[in-house]
């Protein structure tokens, strides 16, 4: 499975969290397969999802779900001891790990060659890691949310993007009206 074969499987569980989705594609994936208003869109700052996501959960007691990419992750290494010694059992870090820099052309990762993301959330001191194969994930993501337990999640999967425009609502657009889902 590519990563908009997994947000097009999980899309459902989804609907009814706050998600904070990486930049690039894997947001315009989401916002062209069940856009949400309780789904915050990143449009420009890589690696930055996990960071804002824990955040908004430890700012309040909804169940907040971080999509980001292992591209993403490695650019923002300090967001995994960060989420380690910052418990919020509320917080979900699901890594859709194909290996690859997707939205800028699929150029390898280190995750994609040596570099374990299960292994390194662990020796960062996260508590409850789960590396699940892409058909694998629905139920784990469910388990996840029912657990109520911060979790970070890696999903393996297959490198690969479809064709899909760019999000064409205005920023302030998405914020106010992810601010109001928050709220409410």
């Amino acid at each position: 499975m590519i990563r908009s074969e997994i947000l097009r499987e999980i899309a459902p569980i989804l609907r009814d969290e706050l998600v904070v989705c990486n930049i690039g594609l894997p947001s315009q994936e989401l916002h062209m397969i069940d856009d949400q208003p309780t789904n915050f869109y990143m449009l420009g700052t890589m690696g930055l999802s996990s960071s804002i996501g824990l955040g908004l959960a430890l700012a309040q007691d909804k169940t907040v779900i971080s999509i980001d990419g292992d591209g993403s992750v490695l650019t923002n290494l300090g967001t995994l001891p960060t989420i380690a010694n910052n418990v919020a059992d509320n917080f979900i870090l699901l890594i859709i790990d194909n290996g690859s820099y997707g939205s800028t052309g699929d150029q390898p990762t280190y995750a994609g060659k040596k570099t374990s993301l299960t292994a390194v959330a662990k020796a960062c001191g996260c508590d409850n890691v789960v590396e699940v194969q892409d058909k694998d994930l629905g139920p784990v993501l469910q388990a996840a949310i029912d657990g109520k337990k911060q979790t970070v999640i890696v999903c393996k999967c297959d490198s690969g993007n479809i064709k899909l425009p760019v999000i064409t609502m205005d920023p302030v657009v998405i914020r106010d009206r992810f601010m109001k889902a928050v709220a409410g």
